[in-house]
C-alpha cells in the first residue's frame, strides 16, 4: 500500500468506534449509544457520506498532534448527508442531512473547526433543501480552543445560529436529545420543528459552568431542565425510553415529510360509531378515536403532557400523511386553554411550512373564560389559531365528532365552518353559539325567575334545553347548510381521502408563514 493512502487509512480509523474502545464503554455504563451509532442506525445502510471527518479541535498550540487525533476526532461534530427511510420513499425524497455533537469528544462542546464544519453543512441543506437531523447533547461553547485566539475574540460574528434558524420553515428540522444539552446546543435544539429526548435528558439555556459563573448559585447537570419538566412546559414534543427509540422516532417524524407510505393497514371503520357515548356528558379518549381512524401505527403525538386539552401529531390516512389536531374531552370538557391553543397553532404552521394536509377533530364546548384565565393571557393565546388559520394555503378537513360551541369550534375550523375544505360532522354532533344550558340560564333568566314554583321552574328549563338540543343537533344544522354534511363515523376515512383528491394542492414555496415559530 502507498504510503499516503496507509496514513489516510490510519486517521480514519481514529473516527470509528471499534478503535476507541474507551469512548465507547463510557457511552454503555450510561446506557447511551454513541454519536456515530445513532447516525449509523438513522441512516440507510452504507448511505452516509461524511463530511469534515479529519478535524480536530483548535487546540495545537497546547496540545500535540498525536494526541488531537486520538481524543478530539472530526472535532466532535460528525455531519454529512444520507437518506432515511430510503425503503419506503426512495433516494431522491429520502436524503437527509445529520449532525451529531460527540459527548465522548470534550463534552460535546461547539469548538471553532465544528463551528466551521457546521456553517459548511448549513450551507449545503439550504441549497439543496435537506431536512436536517440534529444530535444536540453536549455543553455549549468551549473555551479552550486558543489556536483560535487571533482569529476571533467572543466570536459574536458567528453564522451558525443565524443559518441554522433560517432553515425552519424550509426544511424538517428534527432535535434529538439524550444527556445534557446546554447554552449553545440547547439554542440550536431550541430552533427545531419538533425536539425528541431520552427520559435522561437535560435542557437549559446555561449549563451548570454558567449558572455558576452568574452568580446563580451551584447546581448539578442533572438538576437543570430535566425531562419531567420540559415535557410540561412544552419544550420536548416527543419523550422516549433511550437512544435507539429516539433514533427509530427521528425516522418515523421525518417519514411524514417523504411522501405516501406505499403500503398500509387500517383497523375496521365500525368501531368508530361506538367510540362516543350516548351519554352527552361522558368523556371519552379523543386517542383512541385518532388511533381507530388512521392506519394502524401511523399515529405520532407530540407534547402529550403540555396543553392537555389538546391533542396534535401526525397520522396517515390510506398512507398519506396529515397533521392533526384534535379537542380532549378528557380535560376540561375539551375547552381551549392558551396552551392548548399554541400547540394548535404551531401543529398548522408545522403543515403549511411542509406541505401537509391538516385534520381537525372537534369536540369543544368553547374557549375557556374565568378571571384566572385571563391571568395566562387567553385572548391573545387563543387567537393565534384565527391568525394562523387564516393564512393556511394547505388542505384543511374538519370533522365534529360530538361538541362543537361558540368560538372555539370555530377556531378549530379555521376560522369558520365555510372556511375548511369541507366540515363534515358525525350524528352524535350538537352545535351552538355557547353551551346550551348557560345559554338558557343567561338568556332566559327573567322568565325562570318569574316560576316560583320550582318544579314548574325545572319542567320550563328541561322544555328549554330539549328544544335547543334539537335545533343544534348535526342534522338539522347541515339543513341550514352550516355544515356541508353528516356523515356515517364508518365513512370519515373515505371522506377525507375523497376530500384529498379533489383539494387543490398545497403551495409550499410560497407559505402563509415563512417559519415554524420555536414556540
Amino acid at each position: 500500500m502507498r504510503p499516503e493512502l496507509a496514513e489516510m487509512r490510519e486517521r480514519h480509523g481514529f473516527l470509528l468506534d471499534e478503535n476507541r474502545p474507551d469512548a465507547v464503554a463510557r457511552r454503555q455504563q450510561k446506557n447511551q449509544q454513541t454519536a456515530r451509532a445513532n447516525v449509523t442506525a438513522l441512516c440507510d445502510t452504507d448511505s452516509f457520506i461524511e463530511y469534515g471527518g479529519l478535524a480536530v479541535a483548535a487546540q495545537r498550540g497546547r496540545r500535540s498532534a498525536e494526541d488531537l487525533i486520538a481524543k478530539t476526532p472530526a472535532d466532535g461534530l460528525i455531519a454529512g448527508i444520507g437518506t432515511v427511510n430510503n425503503d419506503l420513499i426512495g433516494e431522491e425524497k429520502s436524503r437527509c442531512m445529520v449532525m451529531a455533537y460527540d459527548y465522548t469528544v470534550l463534552a460535546g462542546t461547539q469548538g471553532y473547526f465544528n463551528h466551521k464544519k457546521m456553517d459548511r453543512m448549513l450551507k449545503l441543506a439550504h441549497e439543496q433543501r435537506l431536512p436536517l437531523v440534529l444530535f444536540a447533547e453536549g455543553g455549549g461553547g468551549r473555551p479552550g480552543d486558543v489556536d483560535a485566539i487571533g482569529v476571533m475574540t467572543a466570536g459574536l460574528d458567528l453564522s451558525t445560529f443565524a443559518a441554522f434558524a433560517g432553515l425552519s420553515g424550509r426544511v424538517p428540522l428534527v432535535g434529538v436529545v439524550s444527556g445534557p444539552c446546554f447554552a449553545g446546543n440547547a439554542a440550536l435544539l431550541g430552533c427545531c420543528d419538533v425536539i425528541i429526548a431520552t427520559k435522561n435528558s437535560n435542557i437549559g439555556m446555561g449549563g451548570p459552568v454558567m449558572i455558576e459563573g452568574g452568580g446563580l448559585g451551584v447546581f448539578k447537570p442533572e438538576e437543570i431542565g430535566p425531562i419531567d419538566v420540559q415535557t410540561k412546559n412544552g419544550v420536548v414534543d416527543i419523550e422516549v425510553a433511550d437512544d435507539a427509540a429516539a433514533v427509530n422516532t427521528a425516522r418515523q417524524y421525518l417519514s411524514y415529510f417523504q411522501g405516501r407510505a406505499p403500503q398500509w393497514e387500517a383497523d375496521d371503520q365500525d368501531l368508530l360509531r361506538d367510540l362516543i357515548p350516548e351519554n352527552k356528558k361522558q368523556p371519552y379518549d379523543v386517542r383512541a378515536v385518532i388511533q381507530a381512524m388512521a392506519d394502524r401505527n401511523s399515529f405520532l403525538e407530540l407534547r402529550p403532557k403540555f396543553g392537555p386539552g389538546m391533542v396534535t401529531g401526525f397520522v396517515r390516512v390510506e398512507g398519506r400523511p396529515f397533521g392533526v389536531i384534535a379537542n380532549n374531552c378528557m380535560h376540561m370538557a375539551g375547552a381551549i386553554e392558551a396552551e392548548g391553543a399554541d400547540k394548535a397553532a404551531r401543529m398548522m404552521q408545522l403543515c403549511q411550512a411542509h406541505g401537509l394536509p391538516v385534520l381537525s377533530l372537534c369536540d369543544t364546548p368553547g374557549f375557556m373564560v374565568g378571571p384566572e384565565m385571563e391571568k395566562r393571557a387567553q385572548v391573545r393565546h387563543v387567537c393565534r389559531m384565527f391568525v394562523v388559520g387564516s393564512h393556511l394555503t394547505v388542505p384543511y378537513f374538519t370533522v365534529v365528532l360530538r361538541r362543537g360551541y361558540g368560538l372555539g369550534v370555530m377556531a378549530m375550523a379555521k376560522g369558520g365552518f365555510h372556511e375548511s375544505f369541507f366540515t363534515a360532522a358525525w350524528p352524535t354532533g350538537e352545535f351552538g353559539a355557547m353551551g346550551i344550558e348557560g345559554a338558557i340560564k343567561a338568556g332566559f333568566k327573567k322568565e325562570l325567575a318569574a316560576i316560583e314554583d320550582p318544579g314548574a321552574r325545572d319542567q320550563f328549563y328541561n322544555q328549554m334545553v330539549n328544544e335547543l338540543y334539537q335545533r343544534g343537533k348535526a342534522i338539522n344544522i347541515a339543513s341550514y347548510l352550516e355544515l356541508d354534511a353528516v356523515i356515517d363515523p364508518a365513512d370519515t376515512r373515505q371522506w377525507i381521502m375523497r376530500g384529498i383528491k379533489s383539494a387543490p394542492p398545497s403551495k409550499p414555496d410560497t407559505p402563509g408563514h415563512a417559519f415554524v415559530d420555536p414556540w
